[in-house]
């Protein structure tokens, strides 16, 4: 499966959000800066985390972006989703029942072994997904970068 940059872009500076000291709104020029992210596409996806109920924007000189809710309740399948979508990767389009091949109608009442196969193991991803948090995803960012990136922020304000 191949997800599109969005989704990086997205868990990245929900990530930095998330790492932001306590009441820190980033504006979005800072999240773009951060990793030299296209500003104008930025703003797309974190108006997509907004819509989600996953960030908070705040207009003004001031404003930016915050967590909607605590980090240890968003998962990286809430970022994924809030992107993406929540559709299974894989569409089945019963070509089982065409060509010289085709099986009847009949035999076609479950789905085929290949397409099970394809929903179970999007289940087994997005259930991988739901368990990992950004509070989770924050504590495996080595310390001496969280540290920079709070001098950082502190000092774009």
């Amino acid at each position: 499966m191949k997800l599109p940059e969005g989704v990086e872009w997205a868990l990245h500076c929900a990530l930095l959000i998330a790492e932001a000291p306590d009441g820190m709104a980033l504006p979005r020029r800072v999240l773009a800066e951060h990793h030299e992210l296209p500003e104008a596409y930025l703003a797309k996806h974190l108006q997509a985390l907004v819509r989600a109920g996953l960030l908070q924007a705040t207009p003004g000189p001031s404003g930016g972006f915050r967590l909607a809710r605590p980090a240890s309740q968003i998962s990286v399948l809430d970022v994924v989703e809030a992107i993406e979508g929540a559709a299974s990767p894989f569409v089945c389009r019963e070509i089982r029942q065409r060509g010289t091949g085709a099986a009847r109608p009949e035999e076609c009442l479950r789905p085929c072994a290949i397409a099970a196969a394809m929903a179970q193991a999007h289940q087994a991803w997005q259930e991988s997904l739901r368990t990992v948090t950004l509070d989770q995803l924050v504590h495996r960012v080595p310390q001496t970068v969280r540290k920079r990136n709070r001098v950082k922020f502190s000092a774009d304000r």
